[in-house]
């Protein structure tokens, strides 16, 4: 039996579709699909839940996390915590698998060992519909490099306690937990013998990463930070991850208590206000929800305050909003991701609010 996990959240409807189809089509039927999604919005998951629900060998679970960042390792754990035996695939909405793939998978599997995959990549204008058999390997190939694509043995990834759920947004999670199966002593092998999956084209996702404030949740440097962590991985040597647990996701009964509960931390982005909110409440905050709403102070916009920078006279400091977003959603990721919390930057982008459960 070969488990496939999908982590999900607000891709191309269009992929999923075919993607699913392409595993409808198999030679062997010996798998079952895990499509998790981690936090679409309400109408692509509603979607989403319909398709799957079409296909007998598919399993959707739907987890309202829409506002946390994304997190493919949780994604995954949640599923790869419950099984029971055998290996597991992990999946992208993106493939389009060869008939012949789930077949070939169960003859590569092997005590221990974890398999990834080389893959092709469609070009722009290219249609994954009528392809023949033939053609999978006329496409531009993947390399060593790319690891996204792998099948593990479960008990393995159990014992190293699941990807790293350190890695928030786009990370490197894949690669990171190649090097520690490598460091603990289990074999990692590459399959280039034939081409058993194509790549739908897509825009590249660090093409939507902005420099300025957005609704959508980014932190800046976000990409070179999960790769100096995934440096240390292979520098200190490390094997398991997530020391205080893994594989638990937020449940809605959850969230609904964040809603309910009252702000009770109204501050502005002086640097005074937000250094004592990280530095000095977070950390010893006593075991309830702490809710804040945070705003621009309005004096920074005044004629008196401008006056007095002029004079050079003493003013207060000042973040800008998305330096106090940088520094809030890192915080979260880095020391509360296991506690219960939501997270929003305002429509009009003038204010951030966020809860929390200790």
């Amino acid at each position: 039996m070969l488990n496939i996990i999908y982590p999900y959240r607000n891709r191309n409807f269009k992929h999923v579709v075919n993607s699913l189809n392409s595993l409808k089509d198999q030679t062997c039927n010996n798998f079952q699909v895990f499509f998790v999604d981690y936090g679409s919005d309400l109408v692509i998951a509603d979607q989403v839940r319909i398709l799957c629900e079409s296909f007998s060998f598919v399993r959707y679970k739907f987890y309202p996390v829409n506002d946390q960042p994304w997190n493919k390792s949780k994604a995954l754990n949640s599923i790869i915590k419950g099984l029971k035996e055998g290996y597991c695939f992990v999946a992208d909405v993106d493939m389009v698998f060869h008939p012949g793939f789930i077949k070939k998978s169960l003859q590569l599997q092997e005590d221990q060992k974890t398999i990834y995959f080389q893959v092709g990549f469609l070009g722009q204008g290219d249609s994954p519909e009528g392809i023949k058999l033939t053609n999978f390997g006329n496409y531009r190939k993947s390399t060593s490099e790319a690891t996204g694509l792998s099948m593990f043995p479960v008990d393995v990834l159990q014992k190293l306690r699941g990807f790293d759920e350190f890695y928030h947004f786009w990370g490197a999670e894949d690669t990171d937990i190649h090097v520690r199966l490598k460091n603990s002593g289990y074999p990692v092998e590459y399959f280039d013998k034939e081409i058993l999956m194509l790549h739908q084209w897509h825009p590249s996702y660090r093409s939507g990463e902005s420099i300025n404030l957005t609704t959508d949740l980014q932190i800046r440097g976000i990409v070179q930070l999960n790769h100096q962590h995934l440096k240390f991985a292979v520098e200190k040597k490390v094997t398991k991850v997530n020391p205080h647990g893994w594989g638990e996701i937020q449940i809605k009964r959850e969230f609904e208590e964040l809603e309910e509960a009252l702000i009770n931390l109204n501050l502005t982005n002086n640097k005074r206000e937000i250094n004592d909110l990280l530095y000095g409440q977070l950390p010893v905050h006593p075991n309830k929800i702490l809710k804040v709403r945070i705003t621009k102070d309005p004096y920074e916009a005044s004629f008196e305050y401008f006056l007095k920078k002029i004079l050079k006279r003493k003013v207060p400091d000042y973040y800008s909003l998305k330096e106090i977003n940088d520094l809030i959603l890192l915080h979260i990721i880095s020391f509360y991701r296991d506690q219960p919390y939501f997270y929003r930057i305002s429509e009009d982008l003038k204010s951030i609010n966020f809860a929390i459960k200790f």
